[in-house]
């Protein structure tokens, strides 16, 4: 998989392509990753790649030229461009996982200042949002989407590595444990000790079950659930009077 970034600001990313798993996926050819500055796009004579908002307003607006003729030069007919935009689709670890494996040229366009002048939108696949908030840019949501997919990569990391992450199977992930078995007066549960792998399974299940439950209980409304979930979820319901 190749990634592009389209960005006013490619030292942005310096530290994310020569760090940990990243690094090593970039170094072992498992993904290409670029980033592409489009002010040498423009026509502008004054280098400039913004513009004021037609019919008045605040800041500036990214103009469409150096934009569209940077998408141009760099799409060929593997290309999917996303748009960073918090009018965008909300990204999700669904969203990561169909990227990485659908898409063999992705790029992402990130905006500046005011926004985007919206005739670029005609030249983009999808706008995608991280949440209900701003950024000073889409840098930041570039970054966070270019690592979310990355590590779905063959081989980057193991999949049972990210097979139970949060979100992989509707569920939030059950918690974590390593050595010593006693801290501060906190045991590890005698079940990950017990070396009873059915046991340990459905403590893990019970566990996420009851994780998203109390904190994300929107990702419950429309699961079909299994039969073991549905006991695991009475029991939770029982032992905490819900």
């Amino acid at each position: 998989m190749k990634i592009t970034v389209m960005t006013l600001f490619p030292e942005f990313f310096d530290s994310f392509k020569t760090t940990s798993i990243i690094k090593r996926a970039l170094e072992r050819n498992q993904v290409e990753f670029e980033t592409v500055d489009f002010r040498p796009y423009t026509k502008d004579k004054h280098n400039h790649v913004d513009d004021t908002p037609c019919g008045g307003g605040q800041g500036m607006v990214l103009s469409p030229q150096p934009i569209i003729d940077c998408l141009k030069d760099i799409r060929n007919e593997d290309s999917f461009v996303i748009m960073m935009s918090p009018q965008g689709e909300k990204f999700t670890q669904q969203k990561a996982r169909e990227f990485a494996r659908n898409i063999k040229h992705l790029i992402i366009l990130c905006g500046h200042y005011e926004g985007f002048d919206e005739r670029i939108r005609s030249y983009v696949d999808l706008e995608i949002s991280l949440g209900d908030f701003v950024l000073t840019g889409g840098e930041p949501a570039a970054l966070v989407i270019s690592d979310a997919i990355i590590r779905l990569l063959n081989g980057v990391i193991l999949e049972e590595s990210h097979e139970d992450d949060s979100f992989e199977n509707g569920l939030l992930e059950y918690p974590q444990y390593t050595r010593p078995v006693e801290f501060d007066g906190m045991r590890v549960p005698d079940v990950l000790l017990s070396g009873h792998h059915a046991n340990i399974k459905r403590w893990r299940l019970k566990q996420s079950l009851k994780k998203t439950l109390e904190r994300r209980p929107d990702l419950l409304k429309d699961r079909e659930f299994t039969e073991e979930e549905l006991c695991l979820l009475k029991e939770i319901k029982e032992e905490n009077n819900i």
